[in-house]
């Protein structure tokens, strides 16, 4: 008994650094070919619209089928989900280094969207399964960094494989090394525990498909959806546009917006460690949450209405970034509270894709207000959804106890 107990923490680490792995992968085919971009111009004789339009086409594609993908999850197990899930989006990867023109690449994008839509269905079913309750925070905080470092490596190995052996020799050698991974994860799959594997061992009542339904359609998963597009649509206002913003705004020099970028992200990094601790420690992790936003929308504000000098704008943003980042395992446990048994895979795939969502339709926003001269806009968009989006957290602990319980 004692070997047993000493060996759950081994096993808990284990799956959650595989799990990591993966969800890095995902993060990093998201910008495998958004660095290549002039390259790719002046290769296919294609203008930054078409290629831009590969991107939208991946996301789309990925937020579509994200909860068919929890349904996957659910019904045949999450590890098997997830090995397709990435064998489809680092060979459809692979073979965009092989694409003859330019509308080859259009469908290899949207199978790429497909394949990707997987992993946040696919990860959360294994370490909800697999990791003690103790560990979830801190399993749900890897899980993310592992996401962040693979966002991270991408632009740097993407750019230097291309310039040490061409852009197509860098997507083959990022999707063969993908399928590598896969291979690897492949030899664990008796680790990774999750989805229908658990659920064939029950009695075979199952969810009827409006039960099913009305779960996703209750106020506790529709507030999860809404609180992941919010936070989609404040991150890509500061992630994607933040120079730009800084720029129009003030004047700042693409050098001090980028730093202040950097402080932004790396902030969010710490954060998620310290979010990490504080899940594991606080039943409260709706008050972790509207803290958390409440202090980075107030910073984001300050940004938006005060011409900080250069130092102090790095910190003021690398101080947001920290508590917004510090929200994220919280987040995830939210999410796992207000999800009925036998229905994680479902569930966190219909939530995730809020982002996706989020994500679809905040450029087009951000950017009309940018174009109208109206930079201090982007940074009060960001600003609101944070503070909404604190909204949803708090009303989720309310809505939570009424969530149907699916009958499987």
């Amino acid at each position: 008994m004692t070997e047993l107990a000493a060996s759950l923490p081994r096993r808990s680490y284990k799956v959650i650094g595989l799990v990591s792995v993966a969800h890095s992968c995902s993060h990093f085919f998201q910008l495998a070919l958004p660095p290549l971009f002039p390259l790719l111009k002046q290769a296919l004789g294609v203008g930054y619209a078409e290629l831009g339009l590969l991107t939208t086409l991946f996301f789309i594609a990925s937020g579509l089928s994200q909860t068919p993908a929890g349904f996957l999850v659910d019904r045949f197990g999450a590890h098997r989900v997830l090995f397709g899930g990435l064998g489809l989006l680092a060979g459809s990867i692979l073979l965009c280094g092989l694409a003859p023109a330019y509308w080859t690449l259009v469908p290899l994008m949207i199978l790429a969207g497909i394949g990707n839509s997987v992993f946040h269905p696919s990860d959360y079913s294994i370490l909800s399964a697999s990791v003690e309750r103790g560990r979830l925070g801190r399993a749900y905080g890897a899980h993310t960094l592992g996401g962040n470092l693979g966002w991270a490596l991408a632009p740097v190995a993407m750019l230097g494989l291309a310039t040490a052996f061409g852009w197509r020799a860098a997507l083959v050698i990022a999707g063969a090394t993908g399928l590598s991974v896969l291979a690897v994860l492949a030899t664990q799959a008796s680790e990774l525990h999750g989805g229908g594997a658990a659920e064939r061992h029950r009695e075979p009542a199952r969810a009827a498909p409006g039960t099913i339904l009305r779960v996703l359609l209750s106020a506790p998963i529709l507030l999860c959806f809404g609180y992941f597009m919010l936070l989609s649509v404040a991150s890509v206002g500061l992630q994607n546009f933040l120079p730009a913003t800084l720029s129009a705004l003030y004047g700042t020099s693409l050098a001090t917006a980028g730093a202040a970028l950097t402080g932004l992200l790396l902030g969010s990094s710490a954060g998620i460690v310290i979010g990490s601790l504080l899940a594991d420690r606080t039943r409260h992790h709706d008050r972790v949450v509207a803290f958390g936003l409440a202090v980075g929308a107030a910073l984001i504000l300050l940004v938006a209405e005060v011409d900080l000098p250069r130092l102090l704008l790095i910190g003021v943003l690398a101080l947001a970034g920290l508590h917004m980042g510090m929200t994220t395992p919280s987040r995830d446990m939210l999410v796992r509270g207000a999800t009925p048994h036998g229905a994680t895979g479902k569930v966190f795939g219909f939530v995730y894709s809020g982002l996706d969502a989020g994500s679809a339709t905040a450029p087009v926003i951000l950017g009309l207000m940018l174009d109208h001269g109206r930079p201090a806009d982007t940074l009060w968009l960001a600003a609101i959804a944070l503070i909404v989006a604190v909204g949803t957290a708090t009303s989720l602990r309310r809505a939570s106890p009424a969530a149907p319980q699916p009958a499987e």
